[in-house]
């Protein structure tokens, strides 16, 4: 059975989600937002937006970000101007499947209206395991960047023992860090222990960071605030690997000269290649496993 699939929009990372959705049975692959691109994908069709037959797409994908509240897609490779209106989207056929990384109140809203099932890949555990990877070493690359010691025998302070927390974690342990994480479930707190690293009780975190280099948050919520930062030493930094607007206080973390990076999707940074390939693997098993694809 073949299937029409449109890519709307993208960053570095979306190079090679095409290069490995081309690779797919029976699939024709429409490009939308592409034509500042050097680079060209033989074989494929690139067109203007206006030019989408939509009663004919079996799958969108959108950006990373989606789109803003109004519908606005950001195009890293194209001076378009896309906008998803809602009766955009009333066009497209009921057994679409629209991918993004992350949504918002506008997609669940307008994609629930016309009955179109909306699929955000950033809040799928097997997404999230894998470009925590990534994001592990996009931290260690930072923190070598902007500190003057070694991560080996440093004070490394992980708020957070989730998806990205685990990993990250692991990886500064293996570096030789002495690594402490802080969490607020009892069960983790109990595999941080069994992990042969030090646990901190959410709750108890501003009582340990004067003990700490490099201060790691992977929580999406206010947790190293004023209490937690004014007891960090001069020399400290703070890395927020959680996604916009962190889960620090940067600007007391600035008054008090600690620096402070919020480092953005690193997958996306330190390696797209990686991070594109990830997302691929799990648009075509979700398409694959449901039979779409022979």
């Amino acid at each position: 059975m073949s299937r029409i699939i449109a890519v709307i929009g993208g960053d570095a990372r979306y190079l090679e989600l095409i290069r490995q959705l081309q690779l797919m049975p029976e699939t024709t692959i429409i490009l939308v937002g592409f034509d500042n691109l050097n680079q060209s994908f033989t074989g494929l069709k690139q067109i203007q937006f206006a030019e989408l037959e939509l009663n004919t797409l079996d799958s969108v994908i959108l950006p990373i970000t989606g789109t803003d509240s109004k519908g606005n897609i950001e195009t890293v490779f194209s001076d378009q101007k896309i906008k998803l209106t809602p009766e955009w989207f009333g066009q497209l056929q009921k057994t679409t499947k629209m991918f993004t990384g992350i949504t918002n109140d506008y997609l669940n809203k307008v994609t629930k209206e016309v009955g179109i099932e909306l699929i955000p890949l950033f809040n799928r555990d097997d997404v999230a395991i894998y470009n925590s990877i990534p994001t592990a070493e996009g931290a260690i690359m930072m923190a070598i960047e902007n500190t003057d010691y070694t991560i080996h025998s440093s004070r490394v302070l992980v708020t957070g023992f989730g998806r990205v927390g685990q990993t990250v974690a692991n990886r500064f342990a293996a570096f030789g860090a002495k690594v402490a994480v802080s969490a607020n479930n009892i069960r983790e707190l109990a595999r941080i222990t069994e992990m042969g690293l030090t646990a901190i009780p959410i709750d108890k975190l501003h009582e340990h960071t004067n003990d700490c280099d490099i201060l790691i948050n992977t929580v999406p919520a206010m947790v190293v605030d004023q209490k937690a930062i004014q007891h960090l030493p001069s020399n400290a930094i703070i890395l927020d690997l959680a996604s916009n607007p962190g889960g620090t206080d940067f600007e007391y973390a600035n008054k008090r000269g600690i620096q402070a990076i919020l480092t953005g999707s690193l997958p996306g940074i330190v390696a797209p290649k990686t991070a594109g390939r990830i997302l691929a693997d799990v648009i075509k098993q979700i398409l694959l496993n449901e039979g779409s694809l022979s």
